[in-house]
């Protein structure tokens, strides 16, 4: 990789997650998924850039040699301490679509030591799913794409309606991470605003089940006449 790369210091990891140099593993873990929650992009008060940072801290404290701990205080006499297991890392956190999440595919990664991999996962992969590749153990985090939001095991998708089809019912057409799909509203549909496709969702994988598409039905924005014609003539004259 190339470009120029700020590298983040223990001392600012520790402070962004909220831990002291030495925090065990558990703790780590239990305080990074805190701080992902907190400043997750599809969370209200959530910012990409933080979650970045954090995600970044992450892999930082995750190193061996990232948080010393201190040599516990022993008693002179005390027999020579035995070589203690050091404890298993958390694992890190692998970001992926809805797109990914419903067909599966290849994800690019940067490890902690710098290594760019490129990881081709299965369809179904669920948040907090967690698989091992190139010697490390991933933990799946899916980040909505600006349109479809996955919550569980189902997709979620906003969809402006104009106003004829939510009063009479009709058809609508709709883009998904499966493709493009029909949907049919009805007065019922229109009155809940909200249509669900039975089994349009994340496919079926080890203990989840089948997921649906939950389309949210909001009105169309309606131009007047006038501005239509206003935007024509402006667009005319900006040419």
């Amino acid at each position: 990789m190339s470009g120029t790369q700020t590298v983040m210091t223990i001392d600012a990891a520790c402070a962004l997650l909220g831990v002291r140099p030495g925090v065990s593993a558990s703790d780590l873990r239990q305080a990074f998924r805190q701080a992902a929650k907190a400043a997750h992009p599809d969370r209200p008060g959530g910012d990409a850039e933080r979650f970045r940072l954090v995600v970044e801290a992450h892999h930082i404290l995750q190193r061996a040699d990232a948080a010393p701990k201190p040599p516990p205080h022993r008693p002179a006499a005390s027999p020579p301490p035995q070589a203690r297991r050091r404890p298993a890392s958390a694992p890190v956190v692998l970001s992926i679509t809805p797109q990914h999440a419903v067909v599966g595919g290849e994800v690019d990664h940067v490890l902690a030591d710098g290594r760019a991999i490129r990881i081709v996962t299965p369809p179904g992969l669920r948040a907090g799913d967690r698989f091992r590749a190139e010697d490390t153990d991933f933990e799946v985090v899916v980040r909505g794409d600006g349109v479809t939001i996955v919550r569980g095991d189902d997709l979620w998708i906003t969809v402006q309606v104009e106003a004829k089809v939510l009063s009479r019912g009709g058809r609508i057409t709709v883009d998904t991470p499966h493709g493009r799909r029909v949907a049919i509203i009805t007065a019922k549909a229109a009155a809940q605003g909200m249509v669900r496709l039975q089994g349009q969702g994340l496919p079926a994988r080890g203990r989840h089940r089948q997921g649906h598409l939950y389309l949210r039905l909001e009105p169309a924005e309606v131009r007047s006449m006038a501005q239509d014609i206003l935007r024509r003539f402006t667009g005319g004259r900006a040419a």
